[in-house]
């Protein structure tokens, strides 16, 4: 387990801060203690200070996992985000999209958000920009990018994409053996 280089860095942040924009360094400067990223076979995981100095003591061929996974770089150096990053981009997520009940277990079965299934949506969200899909009561479902912005969602056709699906929580059950 090592840090982040520069680049992985940069590539990494970005990514981020597409779902959560300046709230990064709300979750490096925690009340709680101070936490990092820390990268394990191409594996960015989130950790406290505390656990990686505990973490130390164990092997790099025997540590499967420290901490909560955020995702993975693949062979191109591109960043994928996991669903397991949900619990922590949820509450700083600067846009939100809100899905009817109808279209909840369409989107959890790995679909895209059709128009006909959009609740609601933040106002002023632009095209091909992170957010966090909810369920009407408030819960966060999985994230994904804009299709569309909020003006052109006014006008769109009921079955047009509004949100590309990157990831719901329906994958803990279809990619269980890639979480792990």
């Amino acid at each position: 387990m090592r840090p982040l280089t520069d680049a992985e860095t940069v590539t990494f942040f970005e990514k981020l801060a597409k779902y959560i924009g300046e709230n990064i360094k709300v979750l490096i400067d925690r009340p709680d203690g101070q936490w990092c990223f820390r990268l394990h076979r191409d594996r960015v995981y989130y950790v406290s200070e505390e656990m990686v100095r505990a973490g130390t003591s164990i092997g790099r061929e025997n540590l499967l996992s420290l901490g909560t996974s955020f995702g993975k770089f693949n062979r191109k150096g591109k960043f994928r985000m996991h669903v397991t990053a949900l619990t922590y981009l949820a509450p700083y997520a600067l846009y939100k999209v809100w899905v009817k009940p109808s279209a909840e277990q369409s989107f959890l079965y790995g679909n895209h958000v059709l128009k006909s299934g959009l609740a609601r949506i933040t106002e002023g969200t632009p095209q091909y920009q992170g957010v966090v899909v909810y369920n009407m009561s408030d819960i966060p479902l999985g994230f994904g990018a804009t299709a569309k912005s909020t003006q052109d969602c006014r006008t769109a056709d009921p079955a047009g994409i509004v949100v590309f699906r990157q990831a719901d929580v329906g994958e803990y059950l279809r990619d269980e053996n890639v979480l792990s």
